[in-house]
């Protein structure tokens, strides 16, 4: 479910404090006997009552203390190790409420502080929850909830705190309940006491959801998506007049928390605020740690990245699920209904989120196809999300979580990522399975690679004639139709300073090489041919090699061949002349198509020289009686012969452009 719970706590651990004579024993053996003892020890075994018989089903161990059996540093350890202490005052004894605050606070604060300063953790919380129980409310008439109500205030630590009797048993079973609450549902987090608010982290928190939840982005939680964020949160739906009487509580209680019969953000907040202050901190929690939050309020890792495995070889890629979400969140977003998002609803739209995944200014209008005035269509919404997926698939993980996608899809997001069979595999079958690809654009600095990447992005590529590129902008993405089918096609543009300068491995491994020269400048085709030669001349990667500014005069090349004899001796296909003027885009087709097809490249070029002729050959040998061979030989091979070449001739015909001769 992508849903982070209570439950994930592995146990409690509650210890209890307090003066000889209070009870603390007595309330331990009181609880599980269900009978007060007649006969009292000084100090109770540890006890551990299952996850089944407690109300939040987690484990919960209930550690005495006894100052005749235990030391000091007995007891500081018994600290560390505990999730919530108990501290118990006999309501009878003065002088055991007054220690309270004069001796086992302060001990508790300082025990704890010193311990992380141990374990240099100097961040972490300098105490933990602390519960306060009045033991032996069967010997009095009257209460001390006020005197403890006014040490809570000097002391935010303390979650609560409880009257009961280990005698008659009354409110035993609550006392345990209010300290796994404290460890489980935790006030501190949420709401400052001495304010009567929110903290600033709970607030910010409770807004991100609310943005959500507020499935039209009208700033307001109408009865549908109250509904929703009912069954989201707690499986079950609001009932009417629960929703009436919800909202009949906001309104009394903050005139502007209802707008349109509809409740407002400052509503929203109001009702976590009234539920907390009526010790309901389990209803707020549960909301936070359904849409991912852990006890300090920070987006838990194991929401934000779930394990994906991804085998060597493999790639991701979004999912229909995923593509359908992203459609559906843009389409949300895009209030003027243009078909674009514009900088504000691009900044509206990532409102949840810690900050924009990429740059809307530079990274979106460098990366894929936008409109004129420079905004992000659906279109180039899907591909910068397609390449995110591609080259840094945690990152595409992290986003759909602070998106909603694990609440607004009831799952976890790997439902949103395919992950692709190996490229071993493809490369077995001649054939990719794959939807995106990957094609390095590698050449000299000048040799055009960045304009080539640039003009698969907008129709008229003659614009970016004469501009210079100045971005750290590496990948440009567009789709391309390969037999009727979209492919998506990521451009990594890599500048080669030196014809020795090392390639790293991550700049070698990919779908489809695209090596590029300057046609009009003779010392330009040195450093593809050496690149070739020492990367891809012994790989199964497909190279297409691509002589740029064709427009202008085409130089001989200072080589020992020319780049047409070059293809020819290591068998890759003729050299493809572009240029920004021509405004043709074959190129970009016939690089997918390389990559969705690969190893045929070599393959299809010897195959037509040598292979059909040989076909062609016998067949004239056979039509004038020369054949001297079994003839059903032949025509079996003939055949099988034509029948192989069938799918190499559609694509060797979609990559070359042209009819062979």
């Amino acid at each position: 479910m992508g849903q982070y719970t209570a439950s994930q706590r592995k146990n409690v651990r509650i210890l209890l404090v307090g003066d000889a004579g209070v009870g603390k024993t007595s309330l331990i053996l009181s609880l599980v006997s269900e009978e007060y003892p007649e006969e009292v020890p000084p100090r109770a075994e540890e006890i551990t009552i299952p996850a089944n018989v407690t109300p939040e089903q987690v484990p919960t161990n209930i550690v005495d203390f006894s100052s005749v059996e235990q030391t000091d540093d007995a007891l500081a350890a018994e600290i560390n190790k505990a999730h919530v202490v108990c501290i118990v005052y006999a309501v009878d004894d003065d002088d055991s409420l007054d220690r309270i605050t004069t001796h086992w606070l302060p001990l508790v604060r300082n025990t704890c502080s010193s311990n992380n300063s141990t374990n240099g953790n100097a961040n972490a919380s300098s105490t933990k929850p602390i519960v306060l129980v009045g033991n032996k409310i069967d010997l009095i008439e009257y209460s001390t909830i006020d005197s403890v109500l006014a040490i809570m205030e000097d002391y935010p630590e303390i979650e609560s705190c409880v009257e009961c009797s280990a005698k008659t048993l009354h409110n035993i079973s609550e006392m345990f309940y209010y300290a796994q609450k404290a460890v489980l549902h935790p006030t501190t987090p949420l709401y400052i006491m001495e304010e009567q608010d929110l903290t600033p982290a709970c607030k910010k928190s409770l807004v991100r959801i609310f943005k959500i939840c507020d499935i039209d982005s009208d700033n307001l939680l109408n009865d549908y998506e109250l509904n929703l964020f009912q069954r989201r949160c707690f499986n079950t739906p609001l009932q009417p007049q629960i929703l009436d009487e919800v909202k009949s509580v906001i309104q009394k209680n903050v005139p502007d928390g209802i707008y349109n019969d509809a409740v407002t953000l400052k509503g929203f907040l109001f009702l976590h605020c009234l539920f907390i202050q009526r010790g309901r901190n389990e209803t707020t929690w549960a909301v936070l740690r359904r849409f991912g939050y852990n006890d300090q309020l920070e987006m838990c890792q194991e929401y934000l990245r779930p394990p994906l495995k991804i085998p060597p070889g493999s790639s991701t890629e979004l999912s229909h699920r995923g593509q359908q979400f992203l459609i559906a969140l843009f389409e949300r977003y895009d209030r003027d209904g243009d078909g674009a998002l514009s900088p504000e609803e691009h900044k509206m739209l990532f409102s949840t989120c810690p900050a924009a995944p990429w740059s809307y200014s530079t990274d979106i209008r460098k990366s894929c196809p936008t409109n004129e005035a420079g905004w992000v269509t659906l279109h180039g919404w899907l591909c910068r999300w397609t390449l995110m997926t591609l080259v840094d698939v945690v990152k595409t993980l992290e986003y759909l979580a602070y998106l909603g996608f694990n609440v607004h899809e009831n799952d976890s997001q790997l439902v949103a990522i395919h992950v692709t069979r190996e490229r071993r595999i493809d490369l077995a079958k001649r054939q990719s399975s794959r939807s995106v690809y990957k094609c390095h654009v590698i050449g000299p600095k000048g040799s055009g690679k960045t304009g080539l990447c640039r003009g698969f992005l907008i129709d008229d590529m003659s614009k970016l004639l004469g501009k210079e590129f100045k971005t750290n902008v590496v990948h440009c993405i567009n789709s391309v139709q390969v037999y009727g089918q979209e492919k998506h096609l990521i451009l990594r543009d890599i500048d080669v300073r030196h014809a020795l300068d090392p390639l790293q491995p991550q700049e070698v491994n990919c779908d489809v090489a695209c090596l590029v020269y300057d046609a009009s400048n003779p010392r330009s085709f040195e450093y593809v041919a050496r690149i070739y030669i020492k990367y891809f001349a012994e790989s199964k990667i497909p190279v297409m090699i691509v002589g740029t500014k064709c427009d202008l005069d085409e130089r001989r090349q200072d080589y020992l061949m020319q780049p047409s004899e070059f293809c020819e001796k290591y068998k890759l296909l003729p050299p493809h002349l572009f240029s920004l003027k021509s405004n043709k885009k074959e190129l970009y087709t016939k690089l997918a198509t390389m990559a969705a097809f690969p190893r045929f490249q070599a393959a299809w070029i010897l195959f037509y020289k040598h292979r059909l002729v040989q076909l062609w050959e016998s067949a004239y040998l056979r039509q004038f009686g020369l054949m001297t061979d079994d003839h059903t030989v032949w025509l079996k091979a003939g055949l099988g012969v034509a029948a192989a070449t069938v799918l190499g001739f559609i694509v060797l015909k979609a990559i070359t452009g042209t009819h062979l001769r």
